[in-house]
């Protein structure tokens, strides 16, 4: 019998390949881009679009990959889950973005970027293909494909890197130093970082073209009773993957609304740079959930599930006080990845990094009412956190900037944690260690604080030593507490 716990992380690890991975990268790439685009402002856009995307991606889904989860753990005949699920998001994205291309110089109008409707229609192109892949992809990770994941998505983000690299090494330079050569032809500086979006794009229709055996070679049969059924369990998880969105992306691109336009873009730049030093955080959870939603799914039958529930509960919360620890005690060299200009912002660093971690726990909290099917709990919940957000920034961006934004994240996130477990406890009680993860976050706070003592040395190195020595008590303590308890998961079995 194989051990479950190690199954999860190993699949975690090779998730991480495929999610990780490539994040680490494009999260690399992007502090790249604040060297080549040294004024924040010029880089702001790359922030508000990715920002749109990850919003108008919620519509392109509507639920139906969590839905497919669902009805192939019920149902003999998974092959017409899959081909059913498959047919539906790739006809809606099809008409969704004719509409959106139709009207692509309407919105740009609407969001206060005129002239740039070519950047609207690759954003619109980039949710489609990512949405046509979305099913093929949840498959894979149902089937435990790992490793065809994993080198998909390395394969997407090498493409992207690939293309950035020839507009703004080749071509870009070609322009300003030879303007008769082939490659100068190919740049244009109005364009500027909306190449981004356009590698973007580049990388996921060759990606689509690889996946071509995922949509060909299967029973096209489009089950109608099926699909509707799927719709109903869905479309709660739409409403809260919009309520979720708001809460993630809403405040960058609230900003340029509420301040004034010089200073929006200013402070836009500057946020989001900094905002994606905290998502070391969201790469982890990222790379977990892949692996853990099926897992929890397939476990779920299990007499002991909600035993092996609250282990991956307590292990994923000392992961992350690890990545919260090992982030801010190495900020004093981590803040080079981001150029100067940028690094006024760093102040919301340690801020995002708990709400990360508090949406991660969230994350594992929510698979009671999804195993339950009482998706629509979900969505009160997230509405909640939504409501949270939108009134924060409301009252605070004005006055605050950025720095409301990043307080409005953790006030959201805690809240949707808090009221997750209480209503969990009602309707799907899962005994968790709280006595463990209390302790642990305490003690990770107290030798976040201590560190801050040592803000103002002047040697780096003396910091960074100091730092992670404290980084290294953390480690010790857990060793000590925990050590006997890891030996013993060693012999649990499924």
């Amino acid at each position: 019998m194989s051990n479950p716990l190690k199954n999860l992380a190993s699949q975690t690890v090779v998730y991480g390949l495929g999610s990780i991975l490539p994040r680490v990268i494009t999260f690399l790439f992007s502090f790249v881009l604040t060297y080549l685009f040294e004024k924040p402002s010029e880089l702001s856009a790359n922030t508000e679009y990715y920002a749109y995307i990850s919003f108008v991606n919620i519509l392109f889904t509507y639920g139906m990959e969590t839905a497919f989860f669902h009805f192939s753990g019920k149902s003999e005949n998974k092959n017409l889950v899959y081909s059913t699920a498959l047919m539906s998001v790739v006809a809606s994205s099809i008409g969704f973005s004719f509409l959106f291309i139709l009207f692509s110089g309407s919105i740009a109008e609407f969001i206060k970027d005129p002239g740039h409707a070519n950047f609207v229609i690759w954003c619109i192109l980039i949710v489609a293909t990512d949405a046509m892949m979305a099913i093929p992809f949840a498959r894979m990770r149902l089937r435990n494909q790992a490793r065809r994941f994993a080198s998909l998505k390395l394969l997407n983000v090498f493409i992207f890197i690939l293309v950035n690299s020839f507009f703004f090494y080749v071509c870009k330079p070609a322009y300003f130093n030879d303007l008769n050569s082939f490659f100068a032809g190919l740049y244009k500086p109005e364009i500027g970082v909306g190449y981004t979006f356009l590698a973007g794009l580049i990388a996921n229709t060759v990606c689509l073209l690889v996946m071509a055996k995922e949509f060909l070679k299967i029973d096209h049969v489009f089950d109608k009773h099926l699909w509707k059924q799927m719709l109903s369990y869905a479309w709660p998880l739409l409403i809260l993957g919009f309520a979720g969105m708001i809460n993630e992306t809403f405040d960058r691109f609230i900003l340029k609304y509420l301040l004034p336009e010089d200073i929006a873009k200013t402070e836009l730049g500057v946020y989001g740079a900094c905002y994606r030093i905290a998502m070391l955080m969201t790469i982890f959870t990222t790379a977990f959930k892949y692996a853990a939603e099926p897992f929890f799914f397939n476990q779920a039958k299990l007499a002991d599930s909600k035993k092996l529930n609250a282990l991956v509960m307590k292990y994923y919360v000392l992961f992350c006080l690890f990545i919260f620890l090992g982030t801010m005690m190495n900020l004093p060299w981590l803040q080079l990845a981001v150029s100067k200009e940028y690094r006024v912002g760093l102040g919301v660093v340690p801020i995002l990094l708990l709400a990360n971690l508090c949406v991660g726990v969230y994350w594992n909290l929510s698979i009671w009412f999804k195993l339950t099917g009482q998706t629509k709990f979900g969505a009160v919940i997230t509405i909640i956190g939504a409501v949270i957000t939108l009134v924060i920034n409301f009252l605070g961006i004005p006055k605050y900037g950025y720095m409301a934004c990043a307080w409005a994240t953790l006030a959201s996130y805690s809240t949707m944690m808090v009221i997750s477990y209480v209503m969990g406890q009602k309707y799907y009680p899962i005994k968790y260690n709280l006595r463990s993860i209390f302790v642990f976050t305490c003690l990770a706070l107290v030798l976040y604080f201590l560190s801050t003592v040592f803000n103002n040395m002047e040697n780096v190195v003396i910091k960074l030593v100091l730092n992670n020595i404290l980084l290294g008590v953390f480690a010790f303590i857990f060793y000590k507490l925990e050590f006997n308890n890891l030996k013993k998961l060693k012999h649990l079995e499924s």
